[in-house]
């Protein structure tokens, strides 16, 4: 899939959003070795740390149907300049594709692109954990 497809995969996804709290609405799609596209949205909750972010829900999606990397994301909001992915879903995606591309985008077509290593640098996964 083009970039492109997968950001506007992204911004269907953010439609979706449940976000009665902050009205800040994030989409996010991904896209496995095989080709598989996992779409996810936010999901607040009124206990605020109960809520989702887009990539945590779609990497959620992912591995819950059996794959395990992903070799690019996109993820959707209406700021400008367009928003990254949290730190805590920076870790997330780090888990699974630390080299996987990341597109951040917007509805003005403003795009960002970095790698989740990129988004961050001294990130730690589980094969750091093999000599521990």
């Amino acid at each position: 899939m083009t970039k492109e497809d997968l950001m506007q995969q992204a911004a269907i996804a953010a439609a979706n959003a449940y976000a009665p709290y902050s009205k800040f609405l994030v989409g996010a799609a991904l896209e496995t070795p095989d080709g598989q596209i996992f779409l996810g949205c936010n999901v607040e909750n009124a206990s605020y740390g109960l809520g989702r972010c887009a990539e945590q829900t779609a990497i959620q999606k992912m591995i819950s149907e059996g794959s395990r990397t992903f070799t690019q994301i996109a993820v959707y909001t209406h700021a400008s300049p367009p928003s990254s992915p949290c730190g805590a879903c920076r870790q997330i995606l780090f888990e699974f594709a630390p080299d996987a591309l990341v597109y951040m985008t917007n509805h003005k077509g403003e795009v960002l692109e970095s790698t989740v290593r990129d988004l961050l640098p001294l990130g730690f996964g589980p094969k750091d954990l093999d000599s521990v």
